[in-house]
């Protein structure tokens, strides 16, 4: 009978295929030219693709009807924040709603392994006051290995799969102390990486301008990299600088991967702060030229012109090193040494808010009832109303607060979006975890690419500006993830690979999240197996959780 919702028509027969998709075009992941096919799933498995008519409707369970819509493979988001947000609500409704079918975690932290000098398993706060179980739970999580368990044992819509965070190993050795490793401390995180490559970890992730990942020296970082080549993983990183002093960071990254001889992946490419602008050309250039030399470096981006962080990430990461941070700031002297260091920066940390100034910072992820009303407005709105300096702001917001506040920088151009976008290496990610309105509002204002990224792509730059072919938008969105994290089985719409699998409407699928309201569903995407197993129907969530644990290989 007619499924009235998504205009699909869905017959029930005698099977042969669970589930028979009928008339769409197919985008296969590749790249190659979209061609009009039926594809049969038939358990975990695509189990055929055929010309139109070929394959009888007696032969599925279940016919789907789809003329004039795209079937193409899941999309894989290769920077994941769903870690506690999962933990939340395993239907991840945000991403999936977006088509996404595999979440790889593990920028900043990982909530394993736990012990040695690990605080706080769960992470930010936020999250970590609404789970108290997982905060028990999670101090039983000696090998990386055990939080996956856990999180499938809970129950999870996507895949799930990460990095080692580089900033959990080392507090797991050496907790925030700002210094370099003793040999027999670099040896402990060699051993840890090691394990977690062998529990399916994709690579080690450093985010170079959080503590305590800024406080690691290029030599350490290379040095946990060689035993991740020996594993055959990856190095993924936000750059020590996305600012002024970019060119050098790329540098560092480029020669991580050529010592340690592993390939490279850039988080969230950009070049931040207006008067940073002009060098996204030559970072593009200076990519292009490391490929060609033969270093495997590749990126990935969100399509928006702002980023998402802690307010915290205004002050130089010294300023929380030994876990001082909030005493730091108490103290008279040590805040004005903070202080001087944000005025007058020296260059060796990234000044988020200095570059652009306060009117483009937004903080937004405020948990006391009294300083709700700020979120939204900007910093320089915010410090006006108090009738203070806008650092001496931040700094009795975050002593305040006593968490790092969720903030919106916006410090990215629009014309370098466009720029990015079509290049040959980027890939799509969102930076984000998944939400469900429902229990999102009650957290606050979150950064639009949670719920927008992919059908942002497909609507705004794909169909309307046709920035992007369809088929490129698809390949940097699934095909070209599963290459670099050397998913054989998933990320393509080809017989015997893995049946994640979208629908959706090209000439619907559109974001609706905005800075302002960033607690609404894209459009577009109507229905979305994960291994077989229908987790969307009709743009709804059927509430299921098939999701499993996916490794390199």
């Amino acid at each position: 009978m007619p499924y009235a919702s998504s205009g699909l028509k869905i017959y029930s027969l005698m099977p042969s295929y669970e589930v028979l998709i009928r008339g769409a075009r197919i985008v296969d992941g590749t790249g190659n030219p979209w061609r009009y096919g039926d594809v049969a799933l038939s358990g975990e498995v695509v189990a055929a693709l055929a010309p139109p008519g070929q394959i009888s409707d007696s032969a599925a369970r279940e016919v789907v009807e789809a003329a004039g819509k795209v079937v193409c493979p899941g999309f894989i988001d290769i920077q994941s924040h769903a870690i506690a947000p999962l933990m939340l609500d395993g239907r991840c409704l945000s991403k999936i709603s977006q088509g996404v079918t595999t979440e790889i975690m593990g920028e900043g932290w990982t909530p394993a392994p736990c012990g040695g000098r690990v605080q706080n398993p769960i992470g930010f706060s936020v999250y970590a006051a609404r789970l108290p179980e997982w905060v028990e739970r999670a101090k039983g999580w000696s090998r990386f290995g055990d939080w996956l368990a856990a999180m499938l044992k809970h129950g999870v819509s996507p895949n799930i799969g990460s990095y080692l965070a580089g900033g959990t190993l080392r507090e797991y050795v050496m907790g925030l102390d700002l210094r370099s490793p003793s040999p027999e401390e670099l040896s402990a995180m060699q051993r840890l990486m090691a394990e977690a490559m062998a529990d399916g970890a994709f690579g080690v992730s450093y985010a170079l301008i959080y503590p305590p990942d800024a406080y690691a020296e290029t030599g350490e970082i290379v040095a946990v990299c060689e035993v991740v080549s020996r594993y055959g993983g990856s190095y993924i990183t936000h750059l020590r600088s996305e600012g002024d002093e970019i060119f050098s960071a790329l540098e560092e990254a480029f020669a991580i991967g050529r010592r340690a001889e592993l390939p490279v992946e850039i988080y969230h490419l950009k070049a931040a702060g207006r008067r940073n602008w002009p060098k996204l050309p030559l970072v593009i250039e200076l990519i292009s030229q490391a490929r060609a030399s033969g270093l495997d470096v590749t990126a990935d981006m969100y399509p928006y012109p702002a980023a998402g962080t802690g307010l915290t990430s205004v002050l130089p990461p010294w300023a929380a090193a030994e876990g001082q941070l909030f005493e730091n700031l108490r103290d008279p002297a040590r805040r004005q040494r903070i202080k001087e260091a944000v005025l007058t920066p020296d260059g060796t940390w990234e000044a988020l808010a200095s570059s652009d100034g306060p009117e483009n910072v937004m903080p937004i992820g405020f948990e006391k009832p009294h300083n709700r009303p700020y979120s939204g407005m900007r910093l320089s709105e915010i410090a006006k109303a108090r009738g203070q300096h806008w650092l001496e702001t931040v700094f009795e917001l975050l002593l305040d607060e006593g968490q790092r506040i969720s903030t919106i920088y916006f410090s990215m151009s629009e014309e370098n979006l466009r720029l990015q976008l079509p290049q040959p290496w980027i890939k799509i990610s969102t930076d984000a975890g998944g939400y469900d309105p429902a229990w999102g509002q009650s957290l606050g204002p979150t950064h639009p690419r949670a719920y927008g990224t992919y059908p942002r792509v497909l609507g705004r730059y794909v169909r309307d500006e046709q920035l992007l072919t369809l088929e490129d938008a698809v390949r940097k969105m699934t095909g070209a993830v599963a290459e670099r994290l050397n998913l054989k089985r998933r990320g393509l719409l080809l017989e015997g690979m893995q049946a994640d699998v979208v629908i959706f409407d090209p000439a619907t699928i559109s974001d609706r999240a905005t800075f302002e309201e960033p607690h609404q569903l894209s459009l577009g995407v109507e229905e979305v197996w994960v291994n077989g197993v229908r987790v969307l129907r009709g743009g709804s969530h059927t509430g299921a959780t098939p999701g499993q644990v996916v490794r390199p290989g």
